[in-house]
């Protein structure tokens, strides 16, 4: 284990709250174990370790998310996706990968929606490329959160979105009765409105959008 996964997971383990547990693990619907620490102090905690423990590479990096992912507590996870948006500055061409094999890896919204949107999409602005065939393999996947990621990746683009892959994305998932799917679509319609408030009512009066996406896309514009 990487002397960095090592120090965070001691740390977590001194700072855990038996307390709170219970409720943050209730939240994600039982689906994770919670040590009970809380965001902004398990923040400071890995930025006080990072600062002992300097990572020097981008294959540093990604040996210490994925330990951190392997862990069984959700912090731990949460722990990894904070290092990886703290060292920006050491993300590689290899950066969309790990995104993905993460994504698909103990898979609530809570950890795809980062990936998604804060981290591969931050990729996508940083380096002012869509690296193919990434987010079409994910539009086309039998796996609904990748399906998801590709929806909304782009949330925070503005008028840098590509509008023909959010089209395409919208097309290919309209008819999807999954929620998280739905949600999607009507949440990155909705962020969209606010760089191009004509296309999305044009997509919402083009496209047989399910009630839900259709309310969410159209929250601020009706």
């Amino acid at each position: 284990m990487h002397p960095l996964t090592q120090k965070i997971k001691d740390r977590f383990w001194q700072h855990r709250n038996e307390a709170m547990a219970p409720g943050m693990r209730a939240y994600m619907k039982n689906l994770f174990p919670f040590l009970g620490i809380k965001s902004p102090q398990r923040r400071e905690i890995i930025r006080q370790l990072s600062r002992e423990e300097k990572i020097a590479s981008f294959c540093e990096l990604k040996t210490i998310a994925e330990e951190l992912w392997s862990l069984d507590e959700r912090e731990y996870q949460y722990a990894a996706m904070d290092l990886v948006l703290m060292n920006k500055k050491l993300w590689t061409a290899e950066l969309p990968a790990l995104a993905e094999s993460l994504i698909i890896r103990k898979s609530w919204w809570d950890t795809v929606d980062c990936l998604a949107s804060s981290i591969f999409g931050a990729y996508v602005l940083k380096f002012k490329f869509l690296p193919e065939p990434l987010p079409d393999r994910w539009l086309t996947s039998s796996n609904m959160w990748l399906n998801r990621s590709a929806i909304i990746f782009q949330l925070s683009h503005k008028e840098k979105t590509d509008i023909s892959f959010l089209e395409k994305a919208i097309a290919r998932h309209v008819g999807s009765d999954e929620f998280f799917i739905r949600k999607a679509i009507g949440w990155a319609l909705r962020q969209y409105a606010r760089s191009n408030p004509s296309f999305v009512k044009e997509m919402a009066a083009g496209y047989p959008l399910k009630p839900l996406s259709r309310r969410e896309a159209m929250k601020h514009l009706e």
